[in-house]
């Protein structure tokens, strides 16, 4: 069965001949313990082409120490992993299923392969606290590495690693000060097989942006970095973890929403991914509009008074869209271990890559702003649309045409602002304000719907429909509100002030 730790820590380089201090006079450290030492053999396992290490990932198969068993790493922030255990299993050393799909979105159809083993002698000291509860745990590593594959380059070091087990991030700060003061650096390097190997993740430091950068340079460093997003919450989803549907729909959707605004400008052929971005959404959409919709409901429910709620209407509630959450589940799971999605991938990787054309580097600050303004026209000419349609169907489809106008405006602005600086900013939050307004009323509006149908299943089967009616015309009260905040919000966005910086 799969466990899950996250593990905090800081590594520090052991120059030969150097001595560690004592930490009993680290805050709220009121003593030490030592385990005997520790001999641990691991063996990890990549791609051909690394890309597990090179997105800072480790799956590797460790013997000794109190955690034996395959152990899957993912970067989650500075000095932060995740790591997800699974027994050991056979002794052929196969990658258990589990963690093989959870890194499908960066292997795709790639074999996972043993690329080094490491032995490591490992020196335990457990810092207490004053109930002799351990806080943290600072370890001597002896590192002995053998890279494998075509040819095998063999290596020794020495290193130091503090992992908190029960203190705060001030202990692993007061640890770092006292390490520092006794000639240890920190190390280069977040995982032993990054040194074992050669390889970093992070890559050359790419260029600051600013308004002289090339556009095509601009519109390609957003792409990698969110492309980079998507692969890193790809597992998470699997995993089926909160809120991580969502973002990562928000994430295609700003990469679909760049790709359209900037294409051309950017010298990017960009058509045929953000079809198929606009696909991957869809997927993601279906699920998240389950989760989102059903919580809508229950707590609309929960807000009327006792004698207004008639018949088995949170059972029917949670029943239709339990068994639409687990379809849309299914779906999801089916789309991310796909051929289309993994082609997907690969041309977001290879899109952000290419080389930057001729005609696509003009500077940032001459041919993206009038880029942005397009999108900023658009969701003008959709609000005015919509403000003149009478109350009905008609007009809440040409409000949720503008809160996609003004969503694609937010993204571009977001897109440029590493280079356009403050007034990209300023502009994609007041954008932002607009989108938030018109997507709470969107959601009322499919409420209304998903509310509607329910009732009339209901009165099919010979329920009492009056509660349905009652969230019908709750949800109606409340979009007419959120209507006349958009407003309110787009009559603030659209003030020169904002967007002059588009002429």
């Amino acid at each position: 069965m799969a466990t899950d730790v996250e593990e905090i820590e800081t590594k520090y380089d052991l120059p030969d001949g150097a001595e560690l201090p004592g930490l009993d006079d680290l805050p709220g450290v009121a003593g030490t313990r030592r385990p005997a030492p520790q001999r641990l053999e691991a063996e990890y396992y990549d791609t051909s082409d690394l890309r597990l290490i090179r997105s800072g990932i480790t799956l590797r198969r460790r013997r000794g120490g109190t955690d034996d068993g395959w152990h899957l790493k993912l970067p989650v922030g500075p000095h932060t992993r995740r790591e997800i255990r699974e027994p050991l299993g056979s002794a052929r050393g196969d990658v258990p299923a589990r963690l093989a799909s959870l890194v499908r979105g960066r292997t795709r159809e790639r074999q996972l392969l043993p690329v080094a083993r490491l032995t490591t002698i490992r020196q335990p000291v457990i810092l207490l606290d004053e109930r002799d509860e351990p806080l943290a745990e600072l370890v001597t590593d002896e590192v002995h590495s053998q890279s494998l594959g075509d040819s095998t380059v063999s290596q020794t070091w020495r290193e130091v690693e503090v992992e908190l087990t029960g203190g705060d991030r001030g202990l692993l700060a007061a640890a770092d000060t006292v390490l520092r003061k006794c000639g240890l650096r920190p190390a280069g390097r977040a995982a032993k097989l990054e040194r074992a190997l050669g390889v970093s993740p992070a890559g050359p430091p790419s260029p600051a942006l600013s308004g002289d950068s090339p556009a095509g340079q601009v519109i390609r460093d957003y792409l990698r970095s969110s492309t980079d997003v998507l692969l890193s919450l790809d597992p998470l989803v699997r995993r089926n973890e909160p809120d991580t549907v969502h973002k990562m729909r928000v994430t295609t959707r700003r990469l679909r929403s760049v790709l359209q605004a900037f294409g051309p400008a950017a010298g990017l052929a960009a058509d045929p991914v953000a079809g198929e971005l606009k696909w991957l959404g869809g997927v993601l959409g279906s699920a998240r509009d389950a989760e989102v919709l059903g919580k809508h409901l229950l707590a609309n429910l929960g807000r009327l008074p006792v004698e207004q709620v008639i018949g088995p209407i949170r059972a029917r509630i949670q029943g239709h869209f339990g068994s639409a959450e687990a379809e849309a589940r299914n779906n999801v799971l089916a789309a991310l271990d796909s051929q289309r999605y993994f082609a997907l991938l690969d041309d977001l990787e290879q899109l952000a890559a290419s080389p930057v054309p001729p005609g696509a580097g003009g500077a940032a600050n001459v041919t993206l702003p009038p880029a942005v303004a397009r999108t900023y026209r658009r969701t003008r000419r959709r609000v005015r649309r919509a403000r003149g349609e009478p109350p009905g169907s008609t007009a809440e489809v040409a409000w949720h045409g503008a809160r996609k106008a003004a969503k694609r405006a937010r993204y571009a602005a977001e897109a440029v602002s590493p280079a356009l600086g403050d007034e990209a900013r300023r502009f994609a939050r007041q954008m932002k304000k607009v989108q938030s307004a018109l997507g709470d009323h969107q959601d009322t509006v499919v409420a209304r719907q998903a509310v509607r149908q329910l009732g009339i299943n209901a009165h099919m089967s010979g329920e009492n429909a009056f509660s349905y009616g009652v969230l019908y015309e709750l949800d109606a009260c409340d979009g007419a509100a959120l209507r006349d905040r958009a407003v309110q919000a787009w009559r603030h966005a659209s003030r020169p002030g904002y967007w002059r910086w588009l002429r």
